[in-house]
């Protein structure tokens, strides 16, 4: 019986050799190549239909990518393989104006035995109705032969490079002093921002190539990360900064060491972009960030919504509306002028970027955000799933046994779109909700204290804890 293959919050993954198999790789090729054809606009109406397929430095991701790029030349589309391993943003920028739709075989931030497939169209993920038509195409025509069809291959890199370039204020960045440490956690960005700043300006961690991630999960979360603190007091850099596998996610070290929560990081860049390049429009984010957008959005008048977790839901709400700033909890930011999609080097040039400008390190503009819109602690903790959880039923259950008031606070609203979000009457919040990419059960928090925090994260693992047994 062929596997049963679903597209999650970003792309479809598996077990490499398990369901992540040569087999059904093609499946999904055959089933994108019909989907390419009926939707493709034709090269006489002026746009390109041309095709782009990536790849990262995970095992065996060239050969799995060989395998699609054939596929599509079997089945007449115009095909670009990658010459070497990208970045998915890469891919997804290629999607602007050189190809009409990118397909890049990389499992993101999992763990090494994972690979996996994510779909770029106009600069960022493929929307829930393309995924879901790609799915339902699936064995519904032979796959096509790939013997003997060799695709073009083109290292593209520096068409993403020099659009982010430009995108920055590079004078203003090469004017600062001070070094940076870059943790590429073995990843396929690797070498990128040595290429735009100066490489004496650089001290790279964990560059090299290894498809094993040297047993780590390239997830750039607090928890993976200690090398990078450490790097950065010992050579008293002004800032660490860390991609993920394919290095559309991003985390950042301040100069004293202390890791910036997604939280505290958008804040820094919605209020600088607001403040220094006039962004106007609405503030987009999952129901896993916290409350200082919303309270930036208020000040500044601006419409704030909340989506469900994973970044295409932001990348949607980009598409259909009038969005200046979007982000998701896993390290996933943009905004107008930037690509519609997660980029972790834009980011972290940006950063850069306001940090040149304002003269300021990264703690103190830290400290100015939490000064002007309050304090934010935020913590997540993940708990191991072992068998399938209804996930609408157990939320349901959850509800029913909440208490009148969490940490001495009355709850103000109550959230079941994405998992149970819990949100206090001060702002503060517990949402626990299944990962859409990993089977583990998340527990998120944002309060103005660590102990508060780490309280109200208690609390959620308690109130879950018998749904896990």
């Amino acid at each position: 019986m062929a596997t049963n293959i679903k597209f999650g919050t970003d792309g479809w993954r598996g077990v490499i050799a398990w369901d992540f198999t040569f087999e059904n790789v093609r499946r999904v090729a055959q089933a994108l190549a019909d989907f390419i054809n009926e939707n493709a606009p034709a090269e006489e109406e002026g746009k390109t239909s041309k095709i782009f397929v990536g790849y990262d430095r995970r095992f065996m991701s060239d050969i799995f990518a060989a395998d699609i790029a054939a596929i599509f030349r079997s089945n007449k589309l115009n095909v670009t393989l990658g010459e070497c391993p990208v970045s998915t943003p890469v891919a997804s920028c290629l999607t602007i104006s050189k190809f009409w739709l990118a397909v890049m075989v990389t499992a993101s931030h999992n763990p090494a035995q994972y690979n996996g497939i994510k779909i770029k169209l106009a600069g960022g993920s493929a929307p829930t109705r393309v995924t879901k038509e790609v799915e339902q195409l699936l064995d519904q025509n032979s796959i096509l032969s790939l013997y003997g069809q060799k695709a073009e291959k083109k290292d593209l890199t520096d068409v993403y490079l020099k659009y982010v370039s430009s995108h920055v204020n590079m004078k203003k960045i090469a004017a600062m002093k001070g070094k940076v440490v870059m943790d590429y956690m073995y990843g396929a960005a690797s070498g990128y921002l040595e290429r735009l700043l100066a490489p004496a300006r650089v001290i790279a961690l964990r560059a090299q190539h290894d498809p094993t991630f040297n047993g780590i999960q390239p997830e750039p979360v607090e928890k993976n990360l200690a090398e990078l603190k450490k790097t950065v007091l010992d050579k008293k850099a002004v800032l660490g900064i860390a991609f993920d596998g394919d290095g559309d996610r991003v985390a950042l070290i301040d100069e004293k060491g202390t890791y910036l929560t997604p939280c505290v990081l958008a804040a820094v860049l919605l209020d600088y972009l607001i403040k220094n390049k006039r962004l106007k429009g609405n503030v987009v984010e999952t129901y896993s960030m916290g409350y200082l957008l919303k309270r930036i959005a208020r000040k500044h008048e601006m419409l704030f919504e909340e989506v469900g977790v994973g970044f295409k839901n932001v990348a949607e709400r980009i598409f259909l509306d009038d969005v200046a700033f979007g982000v998701e909890e896993s390290g996933g930011y943009a905004w107008k002028g930037s690509l519609p999609d997660r980029d972790g080097l834009m980011v972290a040039l940006t950063f850069l970027e306001v940090m040149a400008v304002t003269g300021k390190k990264a703690s103190e503009l830290c400290a100015e955000v939490a000064a002007e819109y309050g304090a934010s602690v935020y913590l997540r903790k993940d708990l191991p799933i072992t068998k399938p959880m209804d996930k609408a039923a157990v939320v349901e259950k959850m509800r029913k046994k909440l208490p009148k008031k969490i940490n001495g606070h009355k709850i103000a609203e109550i959230y079941t779109a994405d998992g149970l979000k819990v949100i206090l009457e001060n702002d503060e919040w517990v949402l626990i909700r299944p990962s859409g990419t990993e089977p583990l059960l998340r527990v998120y928090a944002e309060t103005a204290t660590k102990k508060d925090t780490q309280a109200m994260l208690d609390f959620g693992a308690k109130l879950v804890a018998p749904y896990l047994k």
